[in-house]
């Protein structure tokens, strides 16, 4: 298990991952801390722990919007794969009637050919 030293709000902290996640936590450390500053730079020094909870719900509120969008999101991709299969559906069917069209318009034709052209000629 792999260890990394995160800095947040100018302390940094020893924190455990798997292996290869080294970087990834460091990254969702920075953008934590990017919260902090954003805070501190709009309500100035209120204190760490206050700040920090701060950044912590401004955090989880991004969560939480992110989440409703990607469940918007996927009830919008559920909604066009049915609409997809039933367009493939109405597909099949179109093709299936023109295929009989087609097959109804060439016994006509043959049959219009046997009657203008008598069997003893072709």
């Amino acid at each position: 298990m792999a260890q990394v030293n995160v800095s947040i709000n100018g302390r940094n902290y020893r924190m455990a991952c798997d292996d290869g996640e080294e970087e990834r936590l460091l990254a969702l450390g920075r953008r934590f801390d990017e919260c902090i500053q954003q805070l501190r730079g709009g309500f100035g020094e209120i204190g760490d722990q206050r700040l920090t909870v701060m950044a912590g719900v401004m955090m989880a509120d991004r969560l939480n919007e992110a989440e409703a969008t990607i469940k918007a999101l996927q009830a919008e991709v559920a909604g066009l794969r049915d609409s997809r299969a039933a367009i493939a559906t109405r597909a099949d069917e179109v093709e299936a009637s023109m295929a009989q069209k087609i097959d109804q318009v060439a016994e006509r034709l043959e049959a219009l050919a046997n009657v203008l052209v008598p069997q003893s000629l072709s």
